[in-house]
């Protein structure tokens, strides 16, 4: 039996179908464009389009304006803000009498922003410039705040506003009555007759000194104040368009060098009895144990209560941060001394 040809002998089959391809791409090629591109539609090139009256006025008075300015961009002019308080970055952790020995940062850099403020940065505080206006801003407090609320308002509000789940709160912390927390409050004033304020940490040692400067530098009045939760009402004529003008921090300031809290020798004690106490302390058992960001409302009297039988008394603070430890015993010598 004869097969024919092209079964016997398969690859020169392929071989013709090869060249027949290559023929008629070559011939392709040969006679078409360059610029010829088939499996794409070539777009016609548009005119450029002629600017609008409005945009062209626009333009020209843009280039005015910068002829005017002699081609410089001004920067914008600093805050200016009628608070007759100084600026710090947090009121009720800080006393201005105590003044540091050092600064981890220059003092030039202020927290503010450079240029943003029109008061100058001293490392510690922004102090404000001139000694007037306490007068008018106790005045303009007491008319914003109007008359007095009655029981059953004060009642109503602190219903509405004690709850944990209450949408207008602010939780302070460590940092205490900060500046950037003044403007918090105003802004919950917008659209609150109130804000609740729930306080954590160090600063619950002393609630007063939270309270003062809340009222202080709000303007607001307390209505409610129960073991570290606080409500503070804004006023009757309170007006969120005339509301104070508050510039922003950007960033947390560093904290200055102060003296050293505990000296090798105490005031009026020689090296031997500050020694005998101290040893004492260290092996009496803790009166209490402190959580980190607890609520130390109870501390301070228990420490009285406690001076009044032994002479040491021993806080366990091993779960507290060394910073927080510092401040804790600030906070107890302070109030023991104002005691």
């Amino acid at each position: 039996m004869l097969l024919p040809r092209e079964l016997l002998l398969p690859w020169r089959r392929a071989t013709a179908a090869g060249q027949a391809l290559a023929c008629r791409l070559h011939w392709a090629s040969s006679y078409s464009e360059p610029d010829d591109d088939p499996p794409f539609t070539r777009l016609a090139e548009r005119p450029p389009r002629t600017p609008s009256k409005h945009a062209a006025a626009a333009g020209k008075k843009k280039e005015e304006k910068r002829e005017a300015q002699g081609g410089r961009i001004r920067p914008p002019e600093p805050a200016r803000s009628d608070l007759p308080f100084d600026f710090r970055y947090s009121y009720s952790e800080t006393d201005p009498a105590w003044r540091p020995i050092g600064f981890r940062e220059p003092t030039r850099f202020s927290p503010f922003g450079p240029g943003r403020l029109d008061r100058p940065w001293d490392g510690v505080a922004a102090p404000r410039v001139g000694g007037e206006g306490a007068g008018s801003a106790a005045t303009s407090r007491a008319e914003v705040l109007g008359e007095p609320l009655s029981e059953e308002e004060v009642a109503l509000l602190v219903e509405r506003y004690r709850h944990s789940d209450c949408s207008r709160q602010i939780n302070l912390g460590k940092g205490g009555v900060t500046h950037n927390m003044l403007d918090d409050i105003h802004n919950h004033w917008k659209r609150a007759e109130a804000v609740r304020i729930k306080c954590l940490g160090v600063p619950t040692l002393d609630m007063d000194n939270i309270c003062f400067h809340l009222e202080d530098k709000t303007g607001g009045k307390i209505i409610y104040c129960n073991i570290n939760i606080i409500i503070l009402y804004r006023g009757r004529h309170y007006d969120p368009k005339q509301r104070p003008q508050i510039p922003l921090m950007l960033w947390k300031p560093l904290a200055p060098i102060y003296p050293r809290l505990v000296q090798n020798i105490a005031d009026g004690l020689t090296f031997e009895k500050t020694k005998e106490l101290r040893n004492a302390g260290l092996n009496s058992p803790p009166l209490m144990k402190l959580t980190r960001n607890g609520v130390y409302v109870n501390v301070v009297d228990r420490v009285r209560e406690a001076f009044k039988t032994v002479e040491v008394v021993r806080l366990d603070c091993s779960h507290v941060g060394s910073s927080d430890c510092k401040k804790i015993g600030v906070k107890l010598r302070v109030c023991w001394h104002v005691s």
